[in-house]
């Protein structure tokens, strides 16, 4: 459906952007602000948006009130851009809130798009974490890979639904552009995330044995490639990431951060602890990323955006410390000095415990 004018099929684009108060929908909006072919871009959340914006009219709202249909009917958008996805109950105000406005938000959006007339492109902002991190997992998660365990509860389970929601809107309006972006863990100069202040520990707690694959997603692709599904017509489930994958003890080395292995058993424990002093709001589900990693397959990305990150992961993660996010604590030397150190406390920790 590319060359979509309006609602009427005349003017400009008129965009309505969720979550407007995050940082890469302010980014977007901000680019969309300065393409000549968009008329208009509103915004929806419940805080202020965190940019400078000048062309976009916020709309301060529920997305779990009904009310959004009015939104959407009074402010004529054509196309959508679900951003407001919440990985972190304690920016909602805990787990109970966080699955209400993820869940219950989406559904809510979702009917009033099928509603909607005008609407004729929806992109959805999703994760990776679909995928979940399981032992036997696949070197690389292709989009119509499963995850291994069914998620109960927690933020895979919410972006599971949410999807669930999408796809159930794209089956009864075929006629709208329905594009889903799974973004891998987000970095960049502009942006904090339960990973991003997990890389800024001054050591890192990592799981016993485990030497993790990441896979990265720089903030400045991550907006290109929103604002090409914005603009031009991409239907499908795309997964969205740098290039390439860094070891969790490479990206130690990086930092300048010494690493502590602690057994998995203990892992929800230590993060519960350090939860109150580092901001870091790593949930149940999310802790086998630091055990197993996930790493999907950008290459269908690649080919249908027509469009080569800018940032490898490793690269990526440079630019994050390059901006004077995280200030390297000592040599790559003593770095490993200090692991060994802490390998021996904690080994010597562990044959008095057993």
């Amino acid at each position: 459906m590319a060359g979509i004018d309006g609602p009427e099929g005349r003017g400009g684009r008129r965009i309505l952007i969720t979550g407007i108060a995050g940082t890469l929908a302010g980014r977007l909006a901000l680019k969309l602000e300065a393409d000549d072919r968009v008329d208009y871009v509103g915004g929806v959340d419940l805080a202020q948006p965190s940019m400078d914006l000048r062309r976009t009219e916020f709309v301060r709202a529920d997305l779990r009130n009904p009310l959004v249909a009015k939104v959407i009917d009074s402010t004529r958008v054509d196309t959508i851009v679900h951003m407001s996805l919440i990985a972190e109950p304690g920016s909602a105000g805990g787990r109970s809130r966080m699955k209400e406005l993820n869940v219950i938000g989406t559904m809510q959006l979702m009917g009033a798009a099928q509603k909607a007339p005008q609407v004729r492109r929806v992109v959805m902002r999703s994760t990776t974490a679909v995928y979940g991190s399981h032992y036997r997992d696949p070197a690389l998660f292709r989009e119509d890979h499963q995850s291994r365990q069914v998620p109960r509860s927690g933020y895979t389970a919410d972006v599971t639904e949410v999807e669930g929601y999408a796809r159930g809107f794209g089956r009864r309006r075929p006629d709208v552009d329905l594009t889903v972006l799974r973004f891998a863990n987000f970095i960049g100069p502009d942006i904090e995330t339960p990973m991003t202040r997990y890389l800024s520990l001054p050591v890192l707690p990592t799981i016993l044995g485990y030497d993790p694959r990441l896979q990265l997603c720089h903030t400045d692709d991550a907006v290109e490639i929103l604002y090409r599904a914005t603009m031009d017509s991409h239907p499908g489930i795309f997964n969205v990431a740098s290039p390439g994958v860094i070891y969790l003890s490479q990206a130690a080395r990086m930092l300048g951060r010494p690493t502590v292995p602690i057994p998995a058993g203990l892992a929800g424990t230590v993060t519960s602890v350090l939860k109150p002093a580092s901001g870091i709001d790593f949930t149940g589900e999310q802790l086998p990323l630091l055990q197993f990693g996930r790493v999907a397959d950008v290459s269908r990305a690649t080919a249908e955006f027509g469009y080569t990150p800018a940032f490898t992961t490793k690269e990526a993660l440079a630019d994050f410390i390059a901006a004077g996010r995280v200030e390297p604590l000592v040599s790559h030397e003593a770095v490993e000095r200090v692991e060994t150190m802490l390998g021996n406390v904690v080994s010597s920790v562990l044959r008095r415990v057993s």
